[in-house]
């Protein structure tokens, strides 16, 4: 009998070795025949399944935006409050191999972001994620009920504490991917949990204190 291929199983393997590839060697390093040989394929078989390198890179972006909203939405299912809040925004921190790989090839990204409009469109959508994310953090650690849309805006003291949050967690996600040997998972998670402490206590203290 010939052997039953699952092709989109086989294009996910080959977008994640494109991962690999990125995070090891940078996008510079991501040629066709390299991320063939990472995912144990033939240059000919990459090429069956991505006619150009910029079609895998968009696959491979979209495989690591969904693995990043299926952790979201499980967090998202839990009840309300600070352990939440600090769960959610964990989740875009790389504090395992598989959130260290998606950030950096993230970075990536972002760089050729400005010469590709397909991944200008997932930049932005990515930094709309994320604050709507900030949102409803700042709402957990609020005790109150979190924005139902995406881009709906809070209170505007509200609205502040959630892109000072958005900040410090940009911060510490570069600082975790570049100096990893000095700015580890322990620490990301130290520093993460002291900032939401922090912003906790502002919200306890009022509406003046967040302004």
């Amino acid at each position: 009998m010939p052997k039953i291929v699952d092709h989109d199983a086989r294009r996910a393997e080959i977008a994640r070795a494109l991962w690999r590839v990125i995070a090891r060697e940078g996008l510079e390093g991501a040629s066709v025949r390299v991320v063939a040989a990472e995912a144990g394929c033939s240059l000919g078989a990459v090429r069956h399944y991505f006619t150009t390198q910029d079609e895998l890179m968009a696959v491979a972006t979209e495989l690591m935006i969904a693995a990043v909203r299926d952790r979201v939405l499980t967090q998202l299912a839990r009840p309300p409050g600070p352990s939440r809040a600090a769960a959610l925004m964990a989740q875009l921190l790389p504090l395992d191999a598989q959130r260290e790989v998606e950030v950096r090839v993230w970075l990536a990204l972002l760089g050729r972001a400005s010469r590709d409009p397909s991944l200008a469109r997932l930049r932005l959508d990515a930094w709309h994620a994320e604050r709507y994310l900030c949102r409803v953090a700042v709402c957990d650690l609020a005790g109150t009920a979190g924005p139902s849309e995406p881009a709906q805006l809070l209170d505007p003291p509200a609205e502040s504490l959630a892109a000072r949050l958005h900040t410090i967690v940009d911060g510490l996600t570069l600082q975790g991917a570049t100096v990893p040997e000095v700015v580890g998972p322990a620490e990301l998670e130290a520093a993460l949990r002291a900032h939401l402490d922090d912003l906790a206590a502002v919200l306890r203290a009022g509406p003046a204190a967040a302004e």
